[in-house]
């Protein structure tokens, strides 16, 4: 099971943007080439049909444009990643979840059948949903009935955002699901397992102000006996433990998983106290890690990438450490692996004019190798060297040059490293100052009709400046591993 979310409530982040951000990584022993694009209202089809679980749906007649990062060779469906819509609501979609046999028995998943379809599943949702929301809650409205209605083939968590919220979706075998707003001065790890440690069904059942769910969730919880929550007398039933009643605690889940989760809040929460020895979560395979954490300051762009892009750096499951034995070193899935397809970081700015808020961060490939992009989102279309991606390797294509970057540095590491490091220091200023920009420009637009072909060419300056540089850095660590090649001699060797 592939990615890892990282969601920063808007009171936790240093700008006051909620930040949905979330990597897309393959399955072992492949990849699949990503791109991003905007969809335009006369490109959404109307009629849809998922490659993977052959349903179809028509869909409403009045779709608002939106970017995503879909897969470039589209054999197996959209698979539309992420995206921000004209109504300035961002989506992700998904990360892949755990269960456990007795929700799989009490709902199963919906699993294509001869003739028969399944569900529909990561490749179907922003393609289904981001189009016709207006806020992270409807969000989570459409795709709760398109579940209850339809089911789905895989266990999914999914990010809606909107100025103000986060809602976090996790879906509960084939037509459940249950959502949680996050809240705002916290940020949430989610690492391939279900999350969700607290729910309130009496909230979910009344104004849902900060929790929704199925309908029929307290009467599925007591039919199925799902709920473990061990109450002590005349302590109300409304609240439990999702993560006890549908999700896993497996091996499967410390060796994969959970190491994620607790190297994310190691680094964003240092000086908590859960990391003393002998207390709950001091250990990378710890089952009770907390869903969502305060953070010990305000939270970055750059430190959503930084996290989202580790490997246990500083401790002894570093693959590129000389610290431990290599057991040691090879025995956590890292963040940052080398299946990574992309990255988004999805940025509704709150304190900005709505034609210019919203801002999609992009990076592809393995993610210690390379480097954020910034495109605005109320644009006709992306920029070419983030949408050109083809079948063929070639350096016009950020995703190949990524991958190229990153295959050549890791057998190199420490000697590529400083290199990598200074790219992305200068490559992710350039981004900023270039936003920063762009803002200017808007913000003097004579109208808000003419901002989206302001940020068209905006969009096009930054991502060919950093074109610039990431071509230059695939040379210098082009040269450096050529000159560490296993067969190198030199008669001055001797």
């Amino acid at each position: 099971m592939p990615c890892t979310t990282l969601l920063v409530g808007r009171r936790a982040s240093a700008d006051g943007s909620p930040l949905v951000a979330r990597t897309e990584d393959s399955s072992a022993g492949s990849f699949d080439p990503k791109r991003a694009v905007v969809v335009r209202p006369e490109d959404q089809p109307r009629s849809y049909t998922s490659v993977l679980g052959g349903r179809t749906i028509e869909l409403p007649e009045n779709p608002l444009r939106y970017t995503a990062i879909p897969n470039a060779l589209p054999d197996e469906g959209i698979w539309g990643c992420a995206g921000i819509n004209a109504a300035n609501v961002a989506m992700s979609a998904t990360e892949t979840i755990t269960s456990n046999p007795r929700v799989l028995a009490a709902d199963p998943l919906v699993e294509r059948d001869g003739e028969s379809p399944g569900g529909f599943g990561e490749e179907d949702f922003v393609t289904l949903v981001l189009p016709y929301i207006r806020s992270a809650r409807e969000g989570v409205e459409r795709l709760g009935a398109l579940l209850t209605e339809h089911g789905t083939y895989e266990m999914n968590g999914i990010a809606f955002s909107d100025a103000e919220d986060i809602w976090w979706l996790e879906t509960v075998g084939g037509h459940h699901w249950i959502a949680r707003r996050v809240p705002e001065d916290h940020y949430v790890t989610m690492p391939n397992q279900l999350g969700i440690d607290s729910f309130d069904l009496a909230d979910a059942e009344g104004p849902g102000r900060d929790h929704l769910a199925s309908p029929d969730l307290r009467a599925f919880l007591r039919e199925h006996h799902l709920d473990l929550t061990l109450r002590e007398d005349g302590r109300s039933e409304d609240v439990f433990n999702p993560r006890e009643a549908f999700g896993s605690h497996t091996e499967h889940d410390h060796l994969y998983n959970t190491p994620r989760a607790w190297y994310m809040q190691r680094t964003l929460s240092p000086h908590a106290e859960d990391w003393d020895a002998g207390r709950p979560g001091a250990s990378p395979d710890s089952d009770d890690l907390p869903w969502s954490r305060r953070p010990e300051r305000l939270l970055t762009i750059e430190d959503v990438k930084d996290v989202l892009s580790s490997h246990y750096q500083g401790t002894v499951f570093d693959p590129y450490s000389s610290r431990g034995t290599d057991a040691e070193r090879r025995a956590f899935r890292p963040i940052g692996i080398n299946r990574h397809n992309a990255l988004a970081i999805l940025q509704i700015r709150p304190d900005l004019p709505e034609s210019h808020r919203a801002l999609q961060w992009v990076a592809f490939a393995s993610l210690p190798f390379t480097t954020l992009i910034p495109m605005f989102t109320n644009v006709e279309e992306a920029p070419a060297y983030l949408s050109t991606t083809g079948e063929t390797v070639s350096t016009d294509s950020f995703y190949w040059t990524s991958r190229m970057i990153a295959a050549l540095a890791d057998p190199h590491f420490h000697e590529t490293i400083p290199l990598i490091e200074r790219y992305q220091q200068r490559t992710q200023a350039l981004g900023r100052a270039a936003v920063h920009a762009a803002d200017g420009e808007a913000a003097a637009a004579g109208t808000a009709g003419e901002v989206p072909a302001l940020l068209t060419a905006a969009n096009t300056r930054i991502a060919e400046r950093i074109r610039t540089e990431t071509e230059a850095l695939l040379g210098d660590v082009l040269f450096t591993a050529s000159n560490h090649m296993t067969n190198r001699f030199s008669r001055s060797d001797g």
